[in-house]
């Protein structure tokens, strides 16, 4: 990019090159130029200011952002460059406008499906002293604050707009014509019905696209400069791409970015829906196909989009009828027969790559596959302030916090979850609602916000699209639910949490955080619970799986099961996948003649899952198991289950936590004494003592015919009288001895595991008391 002070062009003009603007500053009608620019061209913040592309258009002007300062560039969202007719990276003449007070404005809506109606009050106040020129596409500002603005502007910008989100017009006339604002005795008029606009871009351009930047960088270099400059590849003597493959999770916005990249480009667009290709006469499919590649041919520069390319070019060898695989070779005809340096380009999109038939995978189709995965913490704060841009957000809604608690959203889940968030707002206001009235109160739609706690009640309703089959509940476990477990919650903390929430930490010093981790100890100690704790702590996705859902009678198909839960928790990452009583999923292998073989093959796959060819990244396993001697000894080395953490019985100060935790809601007598109760219960559980509570409970109900007032300390006596430690003496001397020889004895040439006498009978015991 030049420098800023080479950007003159003339006495009173500056060429500047166009770069987008901030997301939340989309339809706000402010350009950002540089100080220097303001000095060349005599005027000061908040003047209008004429740009000038392959079309003419004004907005305001405001300072650069600090990083463009020494650059002469100019900063236009979507819709300025649509009126300017410009793209990123092109260059436009600014200079000062002379807008006079319009005696008339007449708008209409930008989009099709869209019917407006009501007083024009609200698009008087909210465009008020605002730069327009008829032919424009101007938006209603949203909600979202503006960072760098000179105070009369953002007095603009506050100004009152009785609820009017964000909404896209057109604007149709003005009186007089040429550079006009709104002032107090300007007449508007709101037209109901869309008027064809010049392009696309009231509905979506690329500030509607969240999260991509480096995707729209790398589809604007295949299908942008082809389009606009086939003159270089001419020149280089090199055909330029002829097809993109778009590919990712359901919802990531595919469809939403080739339109974009349509309305953007100044392409003409021709968008084929797979099934509605297929006819039912003969040839009529590959008929209709070559249609619209011979419109397309004759309308360049243009686009052709082949949403869900699945459907209409599955692989040949796995189709039965005859027409699909016409109509696939009928593409791959079309595709080559594209006459070489034609202004066309064939964007397709789906979300099962390995579906389509190999043939179209290959340069010279298409040319470059573009991944669309799950956007990051940055990426989902931006598609969050797209979906939330025309709504009234109360003060405490914080975006930044939303897009750290929900890992694994794509953007239609987010826009879902935005959806969700403002019915929930609407419920609120329901009771003031006249359902007989045809209009609402304008004083009630003022006061029409959306509040953090609505956005915190439609988390529980939505949940990530790639979860859905294996959505559990969110834990909602915290560390505070759980006692007497110290030293385990400070290993899964360290080794867990950290990790998730701070991965920079390890990234700096060269190290990889731990994979896995198998929690071991006897029955009731709360491994189960220490899972759901970690993974509500870390803010990461919780999968739970129990060995019975991973094992099927069909071959390979339990291997398949892992397969699919391990790629569904790298795609919703960070991700906890617990998997309870493993020893039952993955035992010791060659361990006798009777052992059945899925149970090796599913070992073998999870030993590949976890330490293998592909990298888990931001996720964590844990195993929970009473018998580890018994897991196969390859899962217990680093790499795999790095760390091996006991659960055992809980000392007196952690049964005194535990009871606490369990009483929290229970209205006890005075003579409840629970550190005593805590020194009785030695060797007791967290469920042993959950029991106890409950037995209590239950006593009172009894003593009081089913009124009590209080649990009394003679109730816990009973209680105590009627339950038993679950651990035995022998049992923890077993596990504490296991402790120390689990990691030697899974190295042993001899890879058996095996139960001592004294555990047999001591988990015997307990089960059979």
């Amino acid at each position: 990019m030049a420098e800023a002070d080479a950007a003159l062009v003339d006495e009173g003009t500056v060429r500047l090159q166009v770069a987008a603007a901030r997301q939340e500053e989309s339809g706000r009608g402010v350009v950002r130029i540089p100080r220097t620019a303001f000095q060349t061209l005599g005027i000061t913040e908040g003047d209008p200011v004429e740009i000038e592309g392959k079309r003419v258009t004004v907005a305001m002007a405001a300072p650069a952002y600090d990083e463009d300062e020494a650059l002469s560039v100019i900063r236009l969202d979507g819709l300025q460059r649509g009126n300017a007719e410009t793209a990123s990276g092109e260059h436009v003449l600014v200079r000062r406008a002379e807008t006079r007070p319009a005696k008339r404005v007449v708008f209409a809506p930008a989009r099709r499906e869209m019917r407006l109606q009501g007083p024009t009050e609200a698009l008087k106040r909210v465009f008020f002293k605002k730069p327009l020129m008829a032919g424009d596409l101007v938006a209603t500002h949203g909600q979202q604050p503006v960072q760098n603005v000179p105070p009369e502007v953002r007095r603009m910008f506050n100004a009152p707009a009785y609820a009017l989100t964000q909404i896209r017009l057109q604007v149709i006339s003005t009186s007089p014509k040429g550079s006009v604002h709104i002032d107090e005795n300007t007449e508007v008029e709101l037209r109901s019905e869309f008027e064809e606009p010049r392009d696309g871009r009231g509905t979506v351009n690329y500030d509607d696209v969240g999260g991509m930047e480096e995707t729209i960088k790398a589809l604007r270099e295949m299908v942008e400069l082809p389009l606009r400059y086939p003159e270089l590849f001419t020149r280089l003597g090199v055909d330029p791409p002829k097809g993109v493959l778009l590919h990712g999770p359901p919802g990531t916005g595919k469809t939403r970015l080739a339109q974009a990249v349509a309305n953007e480009s100044d392409a003409e667009f021709f968008a084929i829906n797979g099934p509605e290709i297929m006819g039912s006469a003969y040839g009529e499919s590959e008929k209709r196909l070559r249609e619209v590649f011979e419109e397309a041919e004759r309308s360049q520069p243009a686009i052709v989009f082949i949403d869900e390319i699945d459907s209409i070019a599955p692989k040949r060898q796995n189709v039965q009828g005859e027409a699909e695989k016409r109509l696939v070779a009928q593409l791959l005809t079309l595709m080559d027969g594209l006459q070489a340096r034609t202004n066309l380009v064939v964007i397709a999109a789906t979300n099962r790559p390995d579906a389509i038939d190999e043939a179209l995978r290959r340069p010279g189709r298409f040319d470059r596959e573009i991944v669309i995965g799950v956007p990051d913490e940055n990426g989902r704060r931006e598609i969050l302030a797209i979906h939330t841009r025309g709504m009234p957000l109360g003060e405490g809604v914080d975006l930044k916090e939303m897009a750290r608690s929900t890992h694994g959203f794509v953007g239609a889940d987010l826009a879902a979850l935005a959806r969700e968030a403002a019915i929930e707002a609407v419920r609120r206001i329901m009771p003031r609602l006249d359902l007989d009235a045809r209009e609402i109160p304008a004083e009630v739609l003022e006061e029409l916000q959306v509040e953090k706690e609505d956005f915190r009640e439609a988390l529980k309703r939505v949940q990530p699209s790639a979860m859905r089959e294996v959505m559990v509940q969110a834990p909602t476990v915290g560390w505070s639910d759980i006692g007497g477990l110290d030293e385990a919650e400070d290993m899964l903390r360290e080794g867990v949490e950290l990790p998730l929430k701070n991965p920079q930490a390890f990234e700096r010093l060269g190290i990889r955080p731990a994979k896995g981790f198998l929690l071991y100890g006897p029955p009731g100690t709360g491994k189960t619970l220490l899972a759901k704790a970690v993974a509500k702590e870390a803010e990461a996705n919780f999968i739970s799986m129990k060995s019975s859902d991973l094992l099927s009678k069909w071959y390979g198909e339990s291997e398949q099961q892992i397969a699919r839960m391990f790629a569904r928790a790298r795609a919703v990452a960070p991700c906890v996948i617990f998997i309870d009583e493993i020893d039952s999923l993955v035992p010791a292998r060659g361990s006798g003649a009777g052992e059945p073989q899925v149970t090796a093959r599913v070992v073998n796959t999870i030993l590949a899952e976890m330490d293998g060819m592909e990298e888990l990244s931001s996720i964590v396993v844990i195993g929970a198991t009473n018998r580890p001697t018994l897991v196969d000894p390859a899962l217990l080395r680093p790499g795999r289950f790095d760390e091996l953490v006991y659960v055992g019985a809980p000392n007196e100060a952690g049964r005194e936590h535990i009871l606490k935790i369990h009483t929290s809601e229970m209205p006890l007598a005075e003579d409840v004494d629970l550190a005593a109760l805590a020194k009785k219960a030695e060797r007791f559980t967290g469920a042993d003592l959950e029991d106890v509570v409950r037995r209590a409970g239950l006593n009172a109900i009894r003593r009081s015919d089913g009124a009590p007032d209080s649990v009394t300390a003679r109730d816990f006596e009973d209680a105590f009288e009627d339950s038993r430690a679950t651990v035995t003496q022998k049992m923890e001397q077993e596990y504490q001895k296991m402790k120390g020889e689990l990691k030697k004895r899974a190295m042993e040439v001899r890879p058996i595991g095996f139960l001592t006498e004294g555990m047999v009978e001591s988990t015997r015991e307990s089960k059979h008391g």
